[in-house]
């Protein structure tokens, strides 16, 4: 499968979805570390990606994306960011609104 083929399955398939260096709970750059906390202080489950495990990923995603850096954060398809918009939205308030209604959206019925 081709990389941006790749990189929009997992989009698709992952309504919260980070693309970052490491994992979040071993991280492997302070830009991921905020971000990936960031993210697990809303509660919800999100999926990710270690760029640095998958180098064509790494080389793709920031042509396909528009966005130089990593981490970048997508919520249903949309990219959100990097780690600057991320904690700003976080201290906003407004992360923690967006997380929890994709989560609530994504929920199986049964866990609703």
């Amino acid at each position: 499968m081709e990389t941006i083929e790749r990189i929009k399955e997992q989009i698709a398939e992952n309504p919260i979805l980070l693309y970052m260096k490491g994992s979040p709970k071993l991280p492997s750059c302070g830009f991921s570390a905020q971000a990936s906390q960031a993210l697990m202080s809303c509660g919800e489950k999100f999926a990710f990606v270690d760029i640095l495990q998958n180098p064509d990923i790494r080389a793709e995603l920031p042509q396909y994306a528009d966005w130089p850096t990593f981490p970048q954060l997508w919520i249903e398809g949309e990219l959100i960011g990097g780690c600057d918009i991320i904690l700003e939205m976080f201290q906003q308030g407004e992360l923690q609104e967006i997380i929890k209604e994709t989560a609530a959206k994504t929920k199986p019925a049964e866990e609703a």
